[in-house]
């Protein structure tokens, strides 16, 4: 009697429609221009979590909570320990981060750790830290502590951050958040990682990119240090000397 009861069960689970979500989301710009007078962008992100296309499911059943990761471009990072050795202060270690993001902000619509576990979090680098992990020849403790180093000088000039309770819920199943990009923002291209959750797992998740560009002359300069930078060298050194000897002239009189 029991094992029948247990196969009724069964044969009724199976044959009720299984949930599954999929995320519809968008930016406000693709693109952030930098000239002489940018001061910071303000962006926006939203999305609607829906039932996945084909689904007999008509609507979705939350509550969700959502996570926005964005990303920078990744590039080398150097971190230093300065000690004082007889009234000098000299670098004395250091530990090198190869593809380290050269920004990286968090939005969450929870505190992150009410939302879900931290090795979840960390599995998928959401929290800062999870960068400072990563393998290295330097030793798992020595990478972390120069890792939460950097994490801090970074966030000092805005390049790193978290906002918990950033994302706000217009419905139960539709969201926005904002950004306001700072005026050091890294040029180059960008990713925002969406992660939808329910019950402390991911039920979806979706990447937009957009680009962070200068332009006119601050990209002229750019491209000429990166494309020609023998070329940039030289005419930065005949600058100078003329701005030098422009100054002499003016000052003698």
């Amino acid at each position: 009697m029991i094992r029948l009861l247990v196969l009724f069960v069964a044969l009724i689970a199976t044959a009720l429609p299984v949930q599954a979500e999929r995320l519809i989301s968008g930016i406000s710009n693709d693109t952030v221009q930098i000239t002489s007078n940018f001061d910071g962008e303000r962006m926006t992100f939203y999305g609607t979590i829906a039932p996945e296309a084909g689904a007999e499911q008509r609507y979705v059943e939350g509550p969700y909570q959502v996570v926005i990761v964005v990303l920078g471009p990744t590039q080398d990072r150097v971190a230093r320990r300065k000690t004082h050795n007889l009234g000098i202060w000299l670098n004395t270690e250091e530990v090198a981060f190869k593809r380290f993001p050269s920004y990286f902000h968090v939005l969450s619509s929870k505190r992150l750790l009410e939302i879900t576990d931290i090795a979840t979090l960390n599995e998928n680098y959401i929290l800062p830290e999870a960068h400072a992990m990563v393998p290295n020849p330097a030793g798992f403790m020595r990478t972390l502590n120069f890792g939460r180093e950097l994490i801090r000088l970074m966030s000092e000039e805005g390049l790193f951050g978290v906002q918990e309770t950033g994302v706000q819920f217009m419905s139960d199943s539709f969201y926005s958040a904002q950004l306001i990009l700072p005026s050091n923002a890294p040029p180059g291209p960008y990713v925002a990682q969406t992660y939808v959750f329910k019950d402390g797992q991911i039920v979806a998740r979706r990447s937009d990119g957009f680009a962070v560009r200068k332009m006119g002359f601050e990209r002229f300069l750019a491209q000429s240090a990166t494309q020609y930078p023998l070329l940039y060298g030289i005419a930065c050194v005949i600058l100078a000397l003329f701005t030098g000897w422009l100054g002499g002239v003016l000052f003698r009189r």
